[in-house]
């Protein structure tokens, strides 16, 4: 009897089998030894999603993998690629014939384990437990099921996002948060933006034209800060004081986030200032397309009730 292809939680012990050999591998390498791990068959490794986009095994590992690499049991030592850590080891060693992700979860509460706690948003911390949700999954329309779905996507693509801009130097950082303003329109329909030179911004980290000739400008200031290293005052009033006699406005943005003080010092200035952190930047990155692509798109239906008038 054929064994049905295992949930994606299903793979991610076999998934740190295959790596354990410490080679660096890219997905396309050890996904097939991780179907090879489990016994797949070759029509379910034939097998596609639904949407017919994907195939179905190669999807599951994607998501064990991403959650491992999320919790500090696997590293991505560069793009595509992937190894196996010291905690990933010990987690295959304390489960070698299979793991949930509630145990997963569970060790990176505990202050002994190598585990990391599980990086989501702020908005899913005030969610409830993963367990409260997968109760109440049963109660949810199949539509709510799917926007469900796609918001646990959305929060798994944000945590990456910070992690790979946190990777990137100064001025990769500048130019996508340029990118990001320039989508959401502030360029206007025939301005344009730019990062300042790295050597001599005086402050000020990029500049957005809203129109051609640069009259109405948005000023950005941008700092590539790891998730506990906050933004402070002084940051924000040198901000402020970089503007002086150049604009009344400004935008913030930083990869980690703001200081209950300097959140506080903006509204005390006339200097009208736009602080933008980690969690909201990532959501709109995710809104906007910046540093992300569509990898599937779903339609629902219904009865046309005027086709049975």
């Amino acid at each position: 009897m054929t064994v049905p292809i295992p949930n994606w939680e299903g793979f991610m012990i076999p998934t740190l089998k295959v790596l354990s050999d410490g080679v660096v591998r890219h997905w396309r390498e050890f996904q097939p030894l991780v179907a090879d791990e489990v016994g797949l068959t070759d029509e379910q490794r034939k097998e596609l999603l639904p949407s017919g986009s994907q195939l179905t095994y190669q999807n599951r590992i994607g998501w064990g993998a991403s959650f491992l690499t999320n919790v500090g049991a696997l590293d991505r030592p560069k793009r595509g690629h992937y190894a196996i850590t010291d905690a990933g080891r010990q987690l295959l060693a304390k489960y070698p014939h299979g793991v949930k992700e509630r145990d997963v979860r569970a060790l990176g509460e505990d202050p002994n384990s190598p585990i990391r706690v599980y990086q989501k948003s702020e908005r899913s911390r005030s969610e409830g437990s993963n367990t409260d949700l997968e109760t109440a999954e049963e109660s949810l329309t199949p539509i709510e099921q799917v926007q469900r779905g796609i918001a646990r996507i959305h929060k798994e693509v944000g945590v990456e996002l910070l992690e790979r801009l946190q990777g990137k130097d100064p001025g990769f950082f500048e130019q996508a948060v340029v990118e990001l303003l320039l989508a959401m329109g502030y360029g206007g329909v025939t301005g344009g933006g730019k990062p300042t030179p790295l050597s001599n911004d005086g402050g000020i980290d990029g500049v957005i034209d809203q129109d051609v000739l640069g009259l109405s400008r948005v000023y950005v200031q941008a700092k590539r800060y790891a998730d506990d290293n906050s933004v402070g005052r002084p940051d924000v009033q040198a901000f402020v004081g970089a503007l002086a006699g150049k604009a009344d406005s400004g935008v913030f943005i930083t990869t980690s986030r703001f200081s209950p003080a300097a959140r506080e010092y903006v509204n005390l200035v006339p200097t009208r200032i736009i602080l933008i952190d980690g969690q909201q930047l990532t959501y709109l990155m995710i809104r906007y397309g910046v540093g992300v692509q569509v990898q599937e798109t779903f339609k629902a239906v219904e009865i046309d009730e005027d086709f049975f008038a």
